[in-house]
Order: C-alpha cells, then sequence, then structure tokens
C-alpha cells in the first residue's frame, strides 16, 4: 500500500481556485488531530499556509487548528480536500507539478509517555510526495476484480482449526473505495472465504470508537446473508489522540468500555488487545466478565511468546489469574525468511542484487531488530545510499519479519485464544515461501489448539495497489491450511 496522500486523480477542480482530494495515508482510520503539517509546492512554488484549507464532511479548517481536532475522525474511506486559493478556478485538463509533504502522528503507537501531564512520544509517519497531476473531477473508477476460482472443499469434521481472514487483509483495496463494507464480505463469500470473519475497529467504523444501531444492522445482515461468524475484533487503544497530553488512566479505561461494548453488540467472543498494563487489565477484567469477552495481546514480530517485553505480559497474566486472558499468535513473529514482496520492494525503490543479499543476511542473524536494522543503514550509508530512498521499509523489513522458531508457540500454547495466519505470497506450488505453513500446523495441532486461523494478508504494506489480488491469495492460503492440516498424523 503506498504511503500516499495523493493518487492520479487527486487534483480538482475548485470554486477557491483547486483541491487536492486526499488520501489517508494508513490501514485505519485517525483522528484529524494526527495531521501535523502538510506543506504543498505547485509547480515549484511553495504554498503559504494562509492559502490553505482542509475540508473534511462539509467543515473547513484552518491549517493551524487541525492538530486541535481530536474529535473528528479522519475515517478511511473518506477523502477530504486540501484546498488552495486561487484568483482563478483551475481548468479541468490543466497540469500542474504538486509536491505534498505531510507528517502524522499514530496516536496507538506511543513510543515513551509523557511527563508531568505532558504529551508522549508517538510513531510519526511522513509522506514525500512529487507528481504531474492533471486536474480533474472525479476518482479513478475501480477495476474489475477476478472471480474466477474452483469452490473450497467442505469442512471435514476432523479439521482441528476453524479457517476465516481479518478483512484488514483488504487494506489498500478497501481505502481506494474499491469496496465498501458489505461489497468486501459479498466478495469474501463469493471467494468461499471463511466462516471466520476478524476486523480492525479503527479501520471499518465509520463512526469509531462506537458502533451505531445502523452498523449492526447491516453487519447482522450480512452475516445472516452468508453464514459468517465473528471471531476477533481488533481494538486499538488512542492514548495520544489529544496533541497536548496523554490519555489518563480513565480515559484508557473509557475509550476501551467502548470499544468493548461495541465488539459484544457485533457478537465477538474475543477482544485483540493492545495494552497489558495491569491496573488497565484490573479495571477491564469485571467488564470483560460482564460482557463474557475474551481478551487477547498480539504477540507480533520481531517478538515472539519468549521475548522479554513479552515475558512481562506473560507474569501479568500470572498475576491476575483469569481465563479471560490469553494471547492472540501473530505469524509474522515466526518466519523462515524475507518475503519476496518485501524484497520486490526494496528493488523498486533502487536496491540491486548486492544489496538486497546484504539485507537477508542482516535479518537472518540473531542481533536485537533496532541493531539489525542499524547495520543494514550503516551499510547502505557505506555505500552512499540514502536510506531515505526506501522510504519506512528500511525499518519495516526487521519490525514486521521476525525468526522466532516456530516451536516456541508451543510454550505458550493453552493461552493462545486467536491466531493471526499471517502470509505475504503464495507461490506456484501453492506455499508460503517465507513462512513454514506446515510446521506451523503440526505445532498448533500437536499442541491442541482448536480455535480461528485468520488469514492476514499483509503484502499490501510493501505492495502497489493492484500488484495482486488479496483475497485470491487468501482463498489459496486456506487451501495450503487445509492441506497442511490433513496431512498431520492423525495421533497428532
Amino acid at each position: 500500500m503506498p504511503n500516499g496522500l495523493l493518487d492520479e486523480s487527486s487534483l480538482r477542480t475548485h470554486p477557491d481556485g483547486l483541491a487536492l482530494a486526499l488520501t489517508l495515508p494508513w490501514y485505519r482510520s485517525l483522528w484529524l488531530s494526527s495531521v501535523t503539517s502538510l506543506r504543498l509546492t505547485l509547480d515549484g512554488q511553495e504554498i503559504g499556509s494562509e492559502e490553505l484549507s482542509f475540508e473534511l464532511a462539509g467543515a473547513r479548517y484552518p491549517m493551524e487548528d487541525l492538530p486541535a481536532q481530536s474529535e473528528t475522525l479522519w475515517y478511511l474511506q473518506e477523502h477530504p480536500l486540501l484546498i488552495v486559493r486561487r484568483d482563478q478556478p483551475a481548468a479541468l485538463g490543466d497540469r500542474h507539478t504538486v509536491q505534498l509533504l505531510g507528517e502524522l502522528r499514530l496516536p496507538y503507537m506511543q513510543i515513551a509517555p509523557g511527563r508531568d501531564g505532558g504529551p508522549g512520544m508517538y510513531v510519526p509517519n511522513f509522506v514525500n510526495q512529487t507528481l504531474e497531476l492533471t486536474v480533474t473531477d472525479r476518482p479513478v473508477p475501480a477495476p474489475a476484480l477476478t472471480a474466477a476460482v474452483t469452490p473450497p472443499p467442505p469442512k471435514a469434521e476432523a479439521d482441528p482449526f476453524s479457517l476465516g481472514l481479518t478483512l484488514y487483509s483488504a487494506s489498500a483495496e478497501f481505502r481506494a473505495g474499491w469496496y465498501d463494507f458489505d461489497g468486501l464480505l459479498n466478495r469474501v463469500a463469493e471467494l468461499g472465504i471463511g466462516p471466520g470473519i476478524e476486523i480492525v475497529a479503527s479501520q471499518v467504523l465509520p463512526s469509531y470508537p462506537n458502533v451505531t444501531e445502523e452498523f449492526t444492522r447491516s453487519w447482522q445482515q450480512s452475516f445472516d446473508k452468508h453464514g459468517f461468524t465473528a471471531s476477533s475484533f481488533g481494538a486499538n487503544l488512542d492514548m495520544g489522540r489529544r496533541r497536548d497530553r496523554d490519555m489518563t488512566p480513565d480515559e484508557e479505561y473509557e475509550f476501551t468500555e467502548t470499544l468493548f461494548r461495541g465488539a459484544r453488540k457485533l457478537g465477538f467472543p474475543l477482544v485483540r488487545i493492545q495494552s497489558a498494563k495491569p491496573d488497565l487489565l484490573r479495571r477491564l477484567l469485571p467488564l470483560a466478565e460482564q460482557l463474557e469477552l475474551k481478551l487477547a495481546y498480539e504477540i507480533h514480530a520481531p517478538l515472539g511468546p519468549n521475548s522479554p517485553e513479552i515475558m512481562k505480559v506473560r507474569d501479568v497474566y500470572a498475576e491476575l489469574d483469569s481465563p479471560l486472558l490469553g494471547f492472540v499468535a501473530d505469524f509474522s513473529s515466526t518466519m523462515q525468511s524475507m518475503s519476496p514482496t518485501l524484497l520486490r520492494a526494496v528493488r523498486r525503490a533502487g536496491l540491486d542484487d548486492e544489496a538486497v543479499r546484504k539485507l537477508q543476511a542482516i535479518w537472518a542473524t540473531d542481533e536485537p531488530m533496532r541493531k539489525r536494522q542499524e547495520e543494514f543503514i550503516g551499510y547502505l550509508e557505506g555505500r552512499e545510499f540514502d536510506p531515505a530512498r526506501l522510504g519506512s521499509f528500511a525499518h519495516l523489513a526487521f519490525n514486521m519479519h521476525g525468526h522466532v522458531n516456530p516451536v516456541e508457540w508451543a510454550d505458550i500454547m493453552p493461552q493462545i485464544l486467536h491466531v493471526h495466519a499471517k502470509f505475504y505470497d503464495i507461490d506456484e506450488q501453492g506455499n508460503e515461501p517465507a513462512i513454514d505453513y506446515p510446521e506451523l500446523v503440526r505445532v498448533f495441532v500437536e499442541g491442541g489448539y482448536r480455535g480461528y486461523w485468520s488469514s492476514e494478508w499483509e503484502g499490501h504494506a510493501f505492495a502497489e495497489l493492484g500488484e495482486v489480488d488479496p483475497m485470491l491469495l487468501v482463498r489459496k492460503q486456506h487451501d495450503l491450511i487445509r492441506k497442511s492440516m490433513r496431512s498431520v498424523p492423525a495421533s497428532a
């Protein structure tokens, strides 16, 4: 999913001059307060902020007011306008060179908490785009999608796992407007994927963090129509929603309570939680008991079940001693190689064969993630290659690809409540080249796991929009998982 605010149809006519229809450069909705800055250069001339305004859902904001809009949601499928005041409105067909530099703050990815009541540090997202654009008055239409695929085999009674997917797998297409919510569920059903449906609440809820009656009715109608079941509700904790300070403990509880009640309203039995703070969990457990919700903390690359950070969570769980507390196992933690999708992306960004080999060699070492990243950046600088040319890939290559041994999942198997069957590619032989699915299936079958495996295609982090059809890949991955399950000896 390209990290861009602009696409080829962004430049629009406008009575005040011209406008840029913006795309949120992330996989989930963000608060308008997340926009730190937007700097525009048009045909080589920088446009002053006083000539710019931001229009979202009919409301217009001066640029300096954006950081204060912590109650206004920029929903993933909305395309607000960056309006440029000009003496004459732009004409259809005019061409302009547009450079847009943007910085956003991700309010749920806290680097360090605030001190003395001030704001904490959060992961930023930087965007730098220069495009030759033609003035238009409409977005590019969505392409036709291929539906030709053989029907899935029926679920066998002996299959140990139930299959499903997280709708996060279609993040790029959903963001681009190729699907509305109902259309995405129709596509899932058409391809015989399911029956488990997982969502990231901040991605699909237009009224995030609230679940409205209208959304609930639409959800129930689709589930009744297709025979889906709700598997996991992905909850974030937007601690940095306000720019002047972090959430207070009471606000963290209230925000999470809203999400929990929404999950129960939609029929989810499990919430993927982001925070395992002991005090917060103590307050949430009675609510989880009341709502009959299991709470599962996600173990994601570069961490594994026995990483120091996860051992701290395990200690908290041992202290609280509740059967409602467990983990989501994400297979990004236990990869055997770097994904071809990522390697294609870094080649597009300019890495030659020698650099790609070096990247893979550094990744395969046992050094901590940050040290490996720093070593690779040092290597690039030594070759006079600007790491900025890779954008976020120099970080994501190590942060999103872990190489913990798959057998470590057995150490916490009784506490694994849900599985993110992460994958990036399916090759011509029907295998995931970077993740050993037969071995993972064996470990989980022998460990006694009997819950959902929720397919999570994360190639959108590295692939261009339209490069592949992720829903077809999910269907192929389901075939791989079924084949692997049915190959494990019955004695397992």
